[in-house]
């Protein structure tokens, strides 16, 4: 997301929120021999896309070698912990405790600081009196139910533009995807929407309408010419005064701005919680999206709507009643297998939930973005199909792997994704197995075992586990793409390591 303000953290989504005004205060008083840290600094970051400027501020204190603080923006409010010796410190978030969210020296008066392991500042000390602006709160409305729109009968597939272009995405990027996504086959293969992440959005008019940026100059001759291609196009906004990026959000702009996505020809929207969790406690989630979700049914235009909360205040027992189409489950995927199975397996307590018109999101995919092995991507697309999650791609479709491809066009997994009766599976684990199984609407069963070893191993599916209603008539290996055979109740494969066995099992 460009430099600190812009922050481009992985998990900027569910943790630390940079916009306009970026406020941190930490505190530290660093030992006698040193220069103190003590006070107030303040940063001003690159310009956003739409010309603003953010602007960060900091404090910090100390005990001993030990850090406490907290991160403050417009906002988002985040505790901090690490520890400093002499003028250097690091400072870790409440949502990762193994990565430095913050490393820095105080050099000559000002601090040298680095964000993320990459993105560098430097802060002088800011003018008594500086703080951050106050926000007037806005009531959300009476909870009421919205109604389903009928959309998302199976769990939406297509593109977003986040997880590898991050602020780079424009509107020559989005029609390139557009083509690339017919030439390629994955339209044909189910792949609809075109979907726009954050840092698209420009300043407000005179008459409060969001304008987007430079970076796309037309957004409703954008969304034409998607559709012209047999697609949808898809946006992104906040209910929150600025989005994750720093960015105008929908605070005070919800029924505007959802008549405004809609003139432009926009199909879905994702919602971001994003500065939304300063102003709100979690107890006001459902009314806070409600408000959207009210305000897209009263466009006349039928747009899947996106929920992107993190998982907070138990989403999934709510979030069709706000009209919601999907319902993020989870912190930001990385393009990791630890963070990959982290997220798939929180979607346990979620199972119940999912069905036609309403899914459990578990996050975009990573596949073709090369933190992880063939095998695990393989992994990753087999679980997602399994627990019935978006198959939302993330990765540049003009430029994919021939594995890639083979990976992301596999129909006979996207087919268990998109079964029509719209099941979650669980996991039972076993040693170093964990099996995952589907319910389908033919009678049938999907069943992926996963090797979570790190060497490989042979796994057993016995049929009698599989809850069929008749022995086993016919399976098949789905990534071989052929027919198997179970003998005297069994089938036995080589798995490698976090590689999947994933299977198809229909009954006599």
């Amino acid at each position: 997301m460009g430099d600190f303000g812009l922050i481009n953290l992985r998990n900027a989504r569910s943790g630390v929120l940079c916009w306009l005004l970026v406020v941190i205060a930490f505190t530290v008083v660093v030992p006698a021999h040193g220069q103190g840290l003590s006070g107030t600094w303040k940063y001003s970051g690159k310009p956003l896309d739409n010309g603003e400027t953010p602007i960060s501020f900091l404090q910090l204190k100390q005990n001993g070698s030990d850090l406490t603080g907290s991160l403050t923006t417009l906002g988002y409010a985040e505790e901090l912990r690490g520890s400093a010796v002499g003028n250097h410190f690091q400072l870790f978030s409440s949502w990762n405790k193994e990565k430095p969210f913050l490393t820095g020296d105080l050099v000559n008066g000002e601090l040298h600081a680095t964000v993320g392991g990459h993105h560098t500042f430097v802060a002088q000390p800011a003018s008594p009196g500086e703080h951050m602006p106050v926000v007037p709160y806005i009531v959300p409305p009476p909870i009421h139910d919205v109604p389903q729109n009928g959309l998302a009968k199976t769990p939406p597939m297509g593109w977003n533009s986040w997880n590898l272009f991050e602020g780079r995405v424009d509107d020559k990027l989005v029609r390139d995807i557009a083509d690339a996504m017919v030439s390629s086959g994955m339209r044909d293969a189910g792949y609809l929407y075109v979907n726009i992440d954050d840092t698209w959005e420009g300043v407000r008019d005179a008459q409060g309408n969001i304008q987007p940026n430079s970076k796309f100059p037309d957004m409703k001759a954008l969304a034409d010419y998607v559709h012209s291609k047999g697609l949808k196009l898809g946006i992104y906004s906040s209910p929150g005064p600025r989005t994750c990026a720093g960015y105008p959000g929908s605070y005070g702009h919800v029924e505007q701005d959802a008549r405004t996505f809609a003139s432009w020809g926009i199909d879905y929207l994702k919602y971001d919680w994003c500065s939304a969790g300063l102003i709100y406690r979690d107890s006001e989630l459902r009314p806070v999206y409600q408000e959207m979700g009210a305000a897209l049914e009263a466009t006349g235009r039928t747009i899947v709507y996106s929920q992107c909360e993190y998982g907070r205040g138990q989403v999934q027992t709510w979030g069709a009643r706000v009209g919601a189409n999907l319902w993020r489950t989870t912190g930001d995927i990385q393009d990791n297998w630890t963070s990959m199975m982290s997220n798939v397996e929180k979607q346990v307590p979620t199972a119940p939930y999912a069905g036609p018109g309403h899914w459990n999101d578990p996050d975009m995919l990573e596949i073709g973005n090369g933190g992880m092995t063939d095998d695990e991507y393989r992994t990753h697309m087999s679980l997602w199909a399994l627990v019935a999650a978006p198959l939302l791609a993330g990765n540049d479709i003009r430029n994919m792997s021939d594995a890639t491809r083979a990976i992301l066009l596999n129909k006979e997994v996207i087919a268990v994704d998109q079964d029509p009766l719209g099941k979650q599976a669980s996991p039972v684990k076993d040693g170093n197995f964990e099996t995952w199984i589907k319910h389908l609407a033919d009678g049938s069963v999907a069943v992926g075992v996963v090797n979570l070893g790190p060497s490989g191993a042979q796994a057993t599916v016995t049929a009698n586990e599989l809850g069929l209603s008749g022995p086993v008539k016919e399976a098949r290996d789905l990534w071989l793409h052929q027919d198997v055979s179970f003998k005297n109740g069994s089938y036995t494969a080589n798995v490698a390591s976090h590689a999947v066995l994933l299977l198809k099992v229909t009954a006599k």
